[in-house]
């Protein structure tokens, strides 16, 4: 039996605290900015990221006396000069096209205090979901609209022992998670005294702009089935499950020789996982199991987007297999399934992709019994410092059913871990975690 089976598995508990927060105010650009319309890309103007994202980002402080608050609503201020699209507003033009009003109004920036140590949080575990999560970054009344609203809420908490959680709220159709990570760390630069920001911000959605006309030359396994209806709201829970090193490697080295020597931990994990919750939710044979891997296209070449871009540049891979298959097959089926469909990237998939949105009137159709993974380990979010050192838990704070991230934590000992987290039925979360329990004490002794 494995040792630390209690300690992958994270349940929120009832850790309550209370917060104080002042009065939410807008933080405009520092200087004078262009008063100018900025069309979206056709990436990001569709309907799936018309929506609010959450992050949170805690750290360690001490009694230097310094207020993170005031440090980084100045920093914020200087960003958003090289930024200033995010203080504007999005409004739609002809045909329900997306465009920035680039007006300078501001972003939301809250300023806060709560009754709680870094300690006890780390105490019931930095994982999703939080406690008290609606406190540490409060829906301002009004804030949460995708038209005509800030693109961007900021709270600063602080915490009596010093430490302080930054959690920021952004419009998806905006920026992607590379995206926000380059604007977070350029006010990390701004809040430590750097004169300028080490990348400078470029605009150009004009470079994932559908052809003329939108000519898809690919098949997109996600425009071809219609999403499932979900399970009722009311009966979901959240859950983070968190694998150690030994855990990944384990699940690495049970994979068929020519895989588990270079297979990526990604895709040894997110066939493991796919797997899993398939069992979880019983899938009948003869429909669909969907596996969805979000992927960025930055560093495909012939893409030539220029580095400083913060649009989304992201797209969705698919698999789709008959949910017999998949947990008849073996993991090393499942791992191919997940490389195969990594390879499918290319400038022409991106092209294709980007004409099919647009000819579905920005829409994606999903595949039913979506599975969609995103891997947020190399965002960027764990390197922004704002003069306190690195943050001790960096990436998302919630997710819906179907969608899931892999987040990088630390585990008890202060070694490298991934943690998922994970929405499911309730009775299909206790199949869930007893699958993962069950496949990795199978894998387990392939290390000895």
């Amino acid at each position: 039996m494995l040792k630390q089976a209690n300690e992958r598995v994270y349940t929120p508990t009832t850790l309550a605290y209370a917060v104080r927060r002042r009065d939410p105010e807008l933080v405009c650009p520092a200087a004078h900015t262009p008063r100018e319309t900025k069309r979206l890309s056709d990436l990001d103007d569709h309907e799936g990221l018309r929506m609010h994202v959450s992050l949170a980002l805690f750290y360690r402080g001490g009694d230097d006396g310094v207020d993170p608050a005031g440090v980084i609503r100045r920093a914020l201020s200087e960003a958003l000069v090289h930024y200033y699209p995010l203080a504007g507003r999005l409004r739609e033009v002809e045909g329900q096209k997306l465009v920035v009003d680039c007006t300078g109004e501001g972003v939301l920036f809250v300023e806060a205090d709560a009754d709680v140590r870094l300690a006890e949080l780390e105490k019931v575990g930095l994982r999703p979901p939080f406690p008290c999560w609606d406190q540490l970054l409060f829906d301002v009344e009004g804030s949460s609209g995708v038209l005509n609203c800030p693109l961007l809420l900021i709270q600063v908490t602080r915490l009596l022992c010093g430490s302080f959680v930054f959690a920021l709220r952004f419009n998806h159709t905006i920026c992607d998670g590379i995206g926000i990570a380059q604007f977070m760390n350029a006010i990390a630069e701004l809040a430590r005294g750097l004169p300028s920001t080490t990348v400078a911000p470029v605009w150009s959605r004009e470079l994932l702009e559908a052809r003329n006309p939108p000519t898809p030359s690919l098949p997109h396994h996600e425009s071809g089935v219609v999403l499932s209806q979900p399970p009722p709201a009311d009966d979901m829970v959240m859950r983070s499950f968190t694998f150690r090193a030994s855990d990944l490697a384990a699940v690495k080295k049970s994979l068929p020789r020519h895989l588990h020597g270079t297979a990526t931990s990604f895709e040894a994990l997110a066939a493991f996982l796919w797997r899993a919750r398939t069992a979880a939710l019983e899938l009948p044979p003869g429909g669909t199991a969907s596996l969805v891997i979000v992927t960025n296209f930055r560093s495909t070449a012939e893409m030539s987007l220029p580095t400083g871009y913060y649009g989304n540049a992201v797209v969705p891979l698919t698999v789709l297999v008959d949910p017999a298959a998949l947990r008849g097959g073996s993991l090393g089926d499942a791992a191919a399934l997940v490389r195969r469909a990594k390879a499918t990237l290319t400038t022409e998939y991106v092209r294709s992709n980007v004409d099919e949105l647009v000819l579905l009137g920005r829409r994606y159709l999903l595949p039913a019994n979506m599975f969609a993974l995103s891997d947020a380990r190399r965002l960027g979010f764990d390197r922004v410092d704002f003069g306190w050192g690195e943050p001790v838990y960096a990436g998302p704070t919630d997710t819906v059913f179907g969608v899931s991230f892999f987040v990088a934590v630390k585990d008890p000992d202060g070694e490298d871990a991934v943690a998922v987290p994970v929405v499911l039925p309730r009775l299909a979360m206790d199949r869930f975690a007893t699958e993962v329990e069950k496949l990795l004490n199978h894998v387990k002794p392939q290390l000895s």
